[in-house]
């Protein structure tokens, strides 16, 4: 998978996995990841899907309707490349924490429904549930942050609901954050899960 890898001041602080919206590159995340820890290692990936020429980390089938089957094996690709990128850097595999938006969001959570080691903690940033009717992994702990837009017309405030209601009843540790705003993502809601990032470590 395409990505960059910057190597942090301070080891024993997680890696920073960088997943971008729809559209978006491998570079576009890189300044969150100074605003939420500086000190960090990050490692920001581009989605290996095109859909008419934007890049995103899975299919879907319309507007907020996820190609389940492509979503499955893209998150399953997504895991093996993290592990692969662990043993290439030298980062320790099991402190990860994912900062998402939108897409990179929903590919973020489908690590934490699917798999109970990937991630160490989450920022999701306008996620939507990624599957439905599955037993999610216990989670018991893992911190994870939501941002939601009130008014957003792609990702509806409910989704940010259902969400919350489905990783706490997994027995993760869930902040649900909301703006008055729609989807785009905004430096309020980026200062906010830098300060719950500082809160939690």
């Amino acid at each position: 998978m395409k990505h960059v890898f910057k190597k942090g001041s301070n080891p024993k602080r997680p890696t920073l996995v960088l997943l971008h919206g729809t559209g978006g590159t491998e570079n576009d995340l890189m300044p969150l990841a100074d605003i939420i820890d500086p000190e960090a290692s990050v490692l920001s990936i581009r989605g290996n899907i095109l859909e008419n020429g934007m890049p995103r980390f899975f299919r879907r089938l319309a507007e907020g309707v996820f190609d389940e089957e492509d979503l499955i094996f893209r998150t399953k690709e997504l895991n093996d490349f993290l592990d692969k990128a662990a043993n290439d850097y030298g980062f320790d595999r099991g402190n990860l924490v994912a900062v998402g938006y939108s897409n990179g969001a929903n590919i973020a959570g489908s690590l934490l429904f699917h798999y109970k080691d990937a991630l160490q903690g989450a920022i999701l940033h306008h996620p939507m549930v990624p599957r439905r009717g599955i037993e999610l992994p216990d989670l018991t702990g893992t911190p994870v942050f939501i941002a939601a837009g009130e008014n957003d017309p792609i990702c509806p405030a409910q989704e940010s609901e259902d969400l919350h209601h489905l990783l706490q009843e997994a027995n993760a540790d869930v902040t649900l954050h909301w703006e008055n705003n729609g989807h785009q993502l905004t430096r309020e809601e980026v200062d906010a899960a830098a300060a719950w990032y500082k809160m939690k470590k």
